[in-house]
């Protein structure tokens, strides 16, 4: 193999595929990148045998091949190289690193020891969304996901295609956040229902790597192994997660023992000032009085003391007082887009609801905490 690339394109796909190694990994290949040409072009693969990430890198091809070399060490002459312009050939098993005044000799293996990354069928359905829509409403959900050893159907995101919309939710079991994308916004030829656990770190690791790219559009394929997500320079193959996901629509409330409309700025805000006092529970108390003008957040700590904040609101149904993790209320709050948020609340027995006042696409279930 001889190519000849940018510094910077070799930096950037040594990021991108970086999610996928395993360097702690008791295989060795795992701790290699593999690098190759191919008919388009030249491609910098990774993979830990559950993601696998392949990124075309702008080069020119002098001599096709195909080499794996340790990812340690590449990334370290690469993020250190002065010069913009790198060289790199195999002489033997040796792959050659040249730019300018400089020249390294690294030590290579065997690329037919690199792990096939599999590929996911050529029939399974097809899917093409907004970049930018797709990974908000990932970031949305996944913040009430949780990686569970006793339920691993809990450690990913629900992906679920119904009547050509896209429903997103994860659970912790604590609390639950959905987001639906309309069929508006999805082009596909797939007509029917299909269920797809998405492992939350492949979930970060889509977030991490499209987030900020010029790509407007990202394709995903599901197939009854992989799920696979395809950009025009970019491509991650993740495991689905085996398992049965709750059924989400049975937790969602229809009912509140109160409906609560607030300013979403000044709940934030309200929030933030009175868990500097929370306990080690992380608990703030919402109280609702019967002139329904305001809720009173309420925390307090034996440690450094206690504070009070009245929360103008619009409000009706009946007086309630009850406790929930400041954190997980902001988490909820912070998917939505909307100014003015509603809250559907209820006593400690039934779960509550955070939304937008308009936006029905997303909604967080929140439990609160028991009190004695």
């Amino acid at each position: 193999m001889n190519i000849a690339v940018l510094k910077n394109n070799l930096k950037e796909a040594l990021g991108i595929v970086s999610g996928a190694r395993k360097e702690n990994s008791q295989l060795p290949i795992l701790k290699n990148i593999l690098l190759e040409t191919r008919d388009d072009g030249i491609y910098m693969s990774a993979t830990d045998l559950e993601i696998g990430m392949h990124h075309k890198i702008a080069g020119k091809v002098v001599e096709k091949g195909r080499i794996a070399l340790p990812y340690g060490v590449i990334s370290q002459i690469i993020n250190n190289l002065s010069f913009e312009r790198v060289s790199l050939e195999t002489k033997g098993s040796a792959l050659m690193v040249e730019a300018d005044n400089y020249k390294a000799k690294i030590t290579t293996t065997p690329p037919d020891d690199f792990p096939i990354i599999p590929s996911v069928s050529n029939i399974a359905p097809e899917f093409k969304i907004d970049t930018q829509l797709f990974l908000d409403a990932l970031q949305n959900v996944s913040v009430a996901c949780q990686v569970s050893d006793f339920r691993p159907e809990l450690s990913g995101v629900l992906m679920h295609i119904k009547n050509g919309s896209i429903h997103l939710v994860a659970t912790d079991s604590f609390r639950l956040a959905k987001q639906e994308i309309s069929d508006k916004k999805i082009k596909t030829d797939f007509d029917g229902e299909l269920s797809c656990i998405i492992p939350l770190r492949t979930v970060q690791e889509v977030i991490r790597v499209y987030s900020g790219k010029k790509q407007d559009t990202l394709s995903f394929s599901i197939d009854e192994n992989q799920i696979a997500f395809v950009s025009e320079t970019t491509t991650i193959v993740s495991r689905r997660i085996n398992g049965n996901f709750p059924d989400y629509e049975a937790v969602i409330p229809a009912l509140y023992d109160a409906e609560v409309s607030v300013k979403k700025e000044d709940i934030i805000s309200a929030l933030k000032l009175t868990s500097s006092l929370a306990n080690r529970l992380f608990e703030v108390r919402f109280m609702l009085d019967e002139d329904m003008k305001y809720i009173k957040l309420i925390s307090s700590s034996s440690e450094f003391g206690e504070s009070e904040y009245m929360l103008p609101v619009k409000a009706s149904g009946q007086k309630l007082e009850i406790s929930f993790n400041w954190r997980f209320v902001l988490d909820g709050l912070k998917g939505i887009k909307t100014d003015t948020v509603f809250l559907g609340l209820n006593n400690e027995q039934k779960p509550n609801v955070i939304k937008s006042a308009t936006d029905t696409g997303y909604v967080y279930v929140l439990t609160s905490i028991k009190t004695n």
